[in-house]
Parts: structure tokens; sequence; C-alpha cells
């Protein structure tokens, strides 16, 4: 044993402990994580562990991805057969023991807008008759005039699991989720949620990166040319001589979905009244502003930053009424999006993912063109 030199520990450990641990701490970020994330836990393994690199591999570690692939499959299969919910919903995909099942690889439920707590199981000592209990209460909590707000986020709290278990396994309609939990249409409500989903304070941040971004955003409008700087040219035009904070934010949130070829005609809409206006009945998502009735007839392109109010529109149905202003309708809106597990609206996805992806930081670095490009010109 003369002349033994110490080697790091990984070098002689079990290559299939490594990959278990390893899957062990991507599940605790991501229970399905994508192919680059693979890569790069690969990458970073033989970095940190050179004695651990592959010889003759162009990479070093590709062969180390495969298998933590597979590790990971096998780790998801131990966490459902012992019931972890965020996994176990995916049972019955096609394998060995259920031939007749659909594709493993089809309508997998899992989080892909980096939603920290998709599907967490029941709090310890409850179970679904006792939340549905809990729901019951605060239902009857939110019939009052003035409900008690500490108890309701209390409650909101608490059946949480039961909440994302009915969104995400049956995934109801949203006029049953109003009936259902009410408390959830709430301003304070959809914040709280999204934290609880997210782990992100989502008012703060996106207003304090839509701040940050809205002088470059300007500086980009101005410079466009075509129809396209023309009609930014007429959104600008209406906040001439005023630096009110809310009608910059309206002015950039307007003028995004036209930098990203969004067509958000059918989704910006406006009424006189919210009572017995049909108009929004086909509309699966947007933003209904109510504005004075002595208002001029004007372009789609109008901010009317004079406007009465404005509602949440969702699957033909108003969920979310008397908002304040555009910009905070817009990031309750995203919210909700995360809330009651919905898709982005067609007609504005790219706006959407933008906001995800680079207002708010969320989800894959990977962007699309459309939105790398404005991301390029963002940060210039």
């Amino acid at each position: 044993m003369a002349g033994w030199q110490p080697v790091q520990w990984w070098c002689v450990y079990n290559d299939s402990a490594i990959l278990e641990k390893l899957a062990e701490s991507m599940y605790s970020f991501k229970a399905y994580p994508l192919d680059e994330d693979f890569g790069v836990v690969a990458a970073a393994l033989i970095n940190k562990h050179p004695c651990l690199k592959e010889p003759g591999s162009p990479t070093g570690w590709y062969g180390w991805k495969n298998s933590l692939k597979f590790k990971m499959g096998n780790y998801r299969t131990k966490l459902r057969k012992a019931g972890c919910l965020d996994v176990a919903i995916n049972r019955g995909k096609r394998g060995k023991y259920f031939p007749e099942g659909e594709s493993a690889t089809k309508n997998i439920k899992r989080p892909k807008r980096s939603e920290a707590n998709f599907l967490p199981n029941f709090p310890e000592g409850q179970d679904e008759t006792s939340l549905e209990m809990d729901r019951e209460a605060l239902v009857e909590e939110m019939k009052k005039r003035q409900p008690n707000r500490t108890l309701i986020s209390q409650k909101m709290d608490q059946t949480f699991q039961l909440r994302r278990r009915e969104l995400v396994e049956t995934g109801p309609p949203v006029q049953k989720m109003v009936e259902r939990w009410p408390a959830l249409f709430t301003e304070s409500q959809v914040f709280a949620e999204f934290n609880r989903i997210a782990c992100k304070n989502l008012q703060r941040d996106f207003f304090e990166a839509l701040d940050r971004y809205t002088p470059r955003f300007i500086h980009i409008f101005k410079s466009k040319t075509g129809s396209v700087g023309r009609t930014l040219a007429e959104l600008l035009e209406q906040i001439s001589g005023t630096s009110g904070v809310t009608a910059k934010r309206s002015v950039v949130l307007r003028g995004i979905p036209i930098l990203l070829g969004d067509v958000c005609s059918e989704f910006y809409r406006t009424c006189f009244d919210y009572n017995g206006n049909e108009d929004f009945v086909h509309i699966p998502v947007g933003l209904l502003t109510v504005i004075p009735e002595d208002t001029p007839n004007s372009s789609s392109n109008m901010l009317h930053l004079d406007s009465v109010s404005t509602a949440i529109i969702v699957e033909g149905g108003i969920v979310m009424k008397d908002i304040r202003d555009l910009p905070l309708a817009v990031c309750l809106l995203f919210g909700l999006s995360y809330a009651l597990h919905l898709d982005y609206p067609n007609c504005m996805k790219n706006t959407f993912n933008f906001i995800q992806q680079v207002i708010l930081e969320l989800g894959q670095k990977t962007l699309k063109p459309k939105l790398q490009s404005l991301k390029n010109q963002l940060l210039a």
C-alpha cells in the first residue's frame, strides 16, 4: 500500500448510489426534469469529480445523463408506490403490467411553468373529508358581508392541497370553481395562491420588473417603423405629457403583444356596463374594461385611462370585477392562470410566456425566437 494516494470518495462509490442521490436531489426541484436539466446535472457531476469522466466520450458525461434519466424514472416509480400525489396522478400509463394504458409520454400531468408546489400531498393528519369541511366553512364565511380575512387566509392555506388535486386531476369548469372556492377569486387570495404554487411574490415582482423595463420598452416602441410603429405611436401619443405610473404600465402591457405578433382584439374588450353585456360569452380568456358612457368611439388601441373599472373573463364569464386598473388586471389574470391551472389564451400566448419567462424569470431559460429577440432588445 506504499505510495497509495487517497482519491475522491465519488470514484470508489457505487454508480447506482451516485445516481440515486442525484435523482433524489433533482426530484426536490422537479419531479419531471427536462432533457437539458439532466445534461446540466451530468456535466456538473464530472466537473466536480473529474475521476467520473467517461473515457472516449465527446462530453465525458453523456452516459451519466442517460443513466440518470432511467434512475429518475425508477425513483418516481418508488414514490408513486409510496403514494406521492405529484407522481401518483400519472399512474395507469402504458407499461409492462398495463399494456392497454395510455402512452407513458402522453398527457403527463406535471409542472410546466415552474410550479414549485404542483400537487402536494395532504397535510399530516388530514384527509379529503376533513379538508372538505374546511372548504365548506370557507364558503359560509364568504357569504358574510364582512368576511374574516384572517380566517379565510388560514383556511385557504389548509385546503391548498385539496384545491390543487381538484384542478389537476379533474380540471373542473371555472364556474364550478367560483362556486366551490369563492375566496380564490379575491385579489389577496390570487396573489397568495400564486405564492403557494410558485413560491414567488407575484404582485411585487411583476410591477418591480415592469417599472424597471418601462423606459427601455418605450425606447423600443419609438424605434419601430411600419404598421407596428404606427400602432405603437398611437399608444404612446395617449400618454404624452403624462408621468403617471399606471399610464406607462398600461402602454407597455398593450404594446408587448404588438411587438410579439399576438392578436389581442378579442382579449381586450370594452363596455359601458357589466350587466346585460353578452358580447364576451364566447371569449375563453380576456379583460373587459368599463368605460364612461360619454366616451367617443375609438380604435381598439385606445388605453381608456379614464376607465371606471376592469373585469376578468374566463370561459365566457366574469370571475373578477371592479379591478382598479388594467395593469393590476393583467397581473391578476396571470396569477389566475396558475391558480386555476389554465392554459394561456392562444391570442396572447407569446405575451403571457414573455411575462412568465422574462418579466418574472420563471420556467425554461430557452425562449422562442420572438421572445428571445425582444429580450435581447430589452437588455441591449
